[in-house]
């Protein structure tokens, strides 16, 4: 079996783009959108300015981040090397863009799928090379077998200098490079100007944090477009499924916090109540995120198990199933029951929460949410999340840890997380210069202002006795703080890892 690879010999490509109205043609690539284009990049000062050409595309992994992170397997690694996608199978999730670190993904907005290059698989399947091969004036793209010695490719790649892009992100590329500006294959590291060579850029350049400026002698003279993939979906989604999992990580705990009601009360089930009511609205944003049913409900019956947006599913469901058991026992007067089924929810709690720091461990192409220490960052978010639900239950058993104290230590914990949270980064550039532009944002400073407001409305009923203070408005108020900060971190997380160049 072939095993089909590229190689870009950038010492005769002369930027024509003829690969790129090829591909279109070939493809019926939508306009504003790319599987193969050409960056120009301007290195030097007048009068001794070179232009450089880098021809750019999927890399055809051999361990391909979008083929694991796929939850219905759309895309898959071929025994020839060549990594395809079936629309008919894609949701639209758009996972595979955030995992792409060549940013070699796009979104089909008539479609709603995604698109990628499939080496013209079609052409290459009836022996034709791939359309941007056959259409280059000067054969600076090379199309073959990579195992087969014989073949120009092989042998260019054996007796040629080559380098490849972002090896240090393990995806092992198919995509060699002859005579390429290393700078233009390194993503963040030409500066980017307000418009393009011939034209105005269809978005404004990324923002760049003080100390990683490029050096001002090379500048990106033309490249296309790579909107963010998530939006308000995925960070609202962020917030509200720690609100779930921490009503039921906090439920188990409050006769210890002194909130336990009385079981003739119908707040005995505010726990569930809360967690069900968040979780409806998380699977209410996943569903609108692909914006129709029936592709949602793909992950569940052609799941890929590599996947954490299926493990992840999967948890949510059996979090929700034992939630709503608890509430039923506990309905129905049978409190001792519950109270063991919200101990054996604890688990699906935990990684209700936190399973998306393995989702994002998926996203090689976000540097900034390969973070360490993720996980535990959620649960605590989680927690506290959580811990806004005993500051409305009525006081039971004096001597108890203080449902305002519980809250507050968590608001610390994630002042203190958010404070100093940085120390956990990879060394990876991308990474420190993601969590630099986080910081500039001042996202995670407010966040914190926020935080020790909430912390001062949970403790002010202990502090001041003279009864002038409304608990229930504090509570609400602590509330409104601890989630509005939240929302706040999420919503700036998001945005900035997406703001990281991957090409």
């Amino acid at each position: 079996m072939p095993q089909y690879g590229f190689v870009i010999d950038q010492r005769k490509c002369i930027g024509c783009h003829a690969c790129t109205v090829a591909c279109k043609a070939e493809n019926e690539v939508p306009v504003g959108n790319f599987r193969t284009w050409v960056k120009y990049v301007e290195k030097g000062t007048y009068p001794s300015v070179k232009r450089h050409f880098t021809v750019l595309r999927c890399n055809h992994c051999d361990e391909a981040p979008c083929v694991e992170i796929c939850p219905v397997t759309a895309l898959h690694k071929r025994p020839d090397a060549i990594v395809d996608l079936d629309r008919d199978v894609c949701i639209g999730c758009r996972a595979c863009m955030q995992a792409c670190p060549y940013d070699a993904l796009y979104l089909n907005e008539d479609t709603g799928t995604a698109e990628k290059c499939h080496y013209c698989a079609h052409r290459t399947e009836q022996g034709l090379e791939p359309a941007c091969v056959v259409v280059c004036p000067t054969h600076a793209i090379i199309a073959g077998d990579v195992s087969n010695p014989q073949t120009e490719i092989a042998h260019h790649i054996a007796t040629q200098p080559v380098e490849q892009r972002r090896l240090e992100k393990g995806t092992k590329p198919r995509v060699w490079y002859t005579g390429a500006l290393s700078e233009a294959l390194q993503p963040g590291a030409v500066l980017e100007q307000s418009m393009y060579l011939w034209s105005d850029r269809a978005e404004p350049p990324r923002p760049i944090p003080p100390g990683f400026e490029p050096p001002p002698d090379l500048i990106s003279a033309l490249d296309v477009p790579h909107p963010p993939a998530w939006g308000w979906h995925v960070w609202l989604y962020l917030l509200t499924k720690n609100v779930a999992a921490g009503a039921m990580l906090v439920a188990p705990l409050l006769s210890q916090l002194g909130r336990a009601p009385a079981e003739d009360s119908l707040l005995r089930v505010l726990p569930e109540a809360v967690a069900l009511v968040f979780l409806g609205i998380t699977m209410l944003l996943l569903v609108l995120d692909l914006g129709r049913m029936d592709r949602f409900m793909n992950i569940l019956t052609r799941p890929n198990w590599k996947s954490w947006l299926v493990k992840g599913t999967w948890v949510l469901m059996g979090f929700g199933l034992l939630t709503t058991a608890s509430l039923l026992l506990r309905l129905f007067d049978f409190p001792n029951s519950a109270d063991v089924v919200r101990w054996l929810n604890l688990p699906f709690a935990l990684f209700a929460s936190g399973y998306t720091a393995f989702l994002f461990a998926q996203c090689k192409g976000r540097d900034l949410w390969l973070e360490r220490g993720l996980f535990w960052h959620l649960i605590l978010q989680a927690v506290l999340c959580g811990a806004v639900v005993p500051l409305f239950l009525s006081h039971s058993e004096p001597g108890s840890v203080p449902a305002p104290v519980f809250f507050t230590l968590m608001a610390i914990l994630n002042v203190i997380w958010l404070r100093f949270h940085n120390r956990m980064f990879h060394a990876d550039v991308g990474a420190r210069r993601a969590h630099a532009l986080l910081r500039a944002s001042g996202a995670p400073g407010f966040a914190v202002l926020l935080l020790y407001g909430a912390a001062l409305c949970a403790l002010l009923p202990g502090l001041v006795t003279s009864g002038a203070l409304n608990p229930a408005w504090l509570s609400a108020g602590a509330a409104a703080f601890a989630l509005g900060a939240l929302l706040l971190y999420e919503r700036a997380y998001i945005k900035v890892g997406q703001e990281i160049p991957n090409s």
